[in-house]
């Protein structure tokens, strides 16, 4: 029954969905959410989609807004009112402070007639459909299909607002999220933590400075600063014989080294990695012309940051 009045929903979305889209994404502050009982909790959830898509938001409690927190919605906020009846009288004051200072008012209900509906600037209606508890009491397909239409005006506030996934990355530090959209350059090892020696540098001073790098490889540049090839702990052993620290860099290095951009994401480094069974990636700007390596990350980096 939920699944039926969704698609319902779905199909009976127009022009006064957009228009309410409009009124939201054209107000300088916040977008302030509420509703009472079940219709409370889904506006608690509504309120935290949106802040974590970009649009700020917060939740007001309708009966805490009637003793003082009324001062928490702002004349530049706009509010998002959910109730299924459109007569939950807890709202009518939240109601009346909108009318007053001319604050936008998206109404979220299913009774056109209501006196939510007739009070919004914009009033979404929710299709008539009965509730799936067999009493035809408890919210259920009401409460769902409001999730839902959240969920579709936070979707398409951040598409409209072009919210990357480096943005989502900013709001969501921490836990998995956090970990998938990690991005090379947060795990990368850079200025003077980076190895590098030149092209006709003695093999001697490369063993010195990948030992005291200690990420197994060192960068080889040409006399441009352009990475030109890498010299592999394993390169060494491939290469060891009595004459081998008479040579340089530029003799034994391998040509053009696989590399990755600064802002790919680390999972991305990872399958880089796996896919050749190299364990380090030198870094490139791809925007600036010089093909001068910026860092370097190693398999470990990502491993230890959670990165799989």
């Amino acid at each position: 029954m939920e699944a039926e009045a969704l698609i319902t929903l779905a199909e009976g979305l127009d022009g006064t969905f957009v228009a309410a889209l409009d009124r939201l994404a054209g107000i300088a502050g916040r977008i302030v959410v509420t509703g009472m009982g079940k219709s409370g909790h889904v506006a608690r959830k509504i309120a935290a989609t949106l802040a974590s898509t970009g649009t700020p938001a917060l939740f007001v409690h309708p009966g805490e807004a009637s003793h003082g927190d009324l001062g928490m919605i702002a004349r530049t906020d706009a509010v998002i009112a959910l109730s299924n009846s459109g007569e939950t009288h807890e709202l009518s004051d939240i109601i009346a402070y909108t009318r007053r200072f001319a604050i936008p008012l998206i109404g979220v209900t299913r009774r056109p007639g209501s006196s939510l509906a007739e009070q919004a600037d914009v009033a979404l209606v929710l299709p008539s459909a009965p509730e799936a508890c067999p009493l035809g009491l408890a919210p259920t397909t009401s409460t769902t299909m409001m999730l839902a239409l959240g969920d579709a005006i936070a979707i398409a506030l951040l598409e409209r607002r072009g919210f990357s996934a480096s943005d989502f990355h900013q709001l969501h530090p921490g836990g998995q999220l956090g970990r998938a959209l990690l991005t090379v350059q947060d795990l990368m090892h850079k200025g003077a933590d980076v190895p590098l020696c030149t092209t006709e540098t003695p093999l001697s001073e490369v063993i010195l400075e990948m030992t005291r790098k200690r990420l197994g490889c060192v960068g080889i540049t040409d006399a441009a600063g352009r990475l030109v090839g890498i010299i592999t702990d394993g390169d060494l052993r491939r290469h060891l014989e009595p004459a081998l620290l008479s040579q340089r860099a530029g003799d034994i290095m391998s040509e053009s080294p696989k590399t990755i951009r600064p802002k790919a994401l680390a999972a991305e480094a990872v399958r880089v990695m796996s896919d050749r069974q190299i364990t380090t990636l030198f870094v490139l700007d791809v925007e600036s012309p010089s093909g001068r390596p910026v860092g370097v990350v190693h398999i470990h980096d990502c491993l230890r940051a959670g990165v799989v």
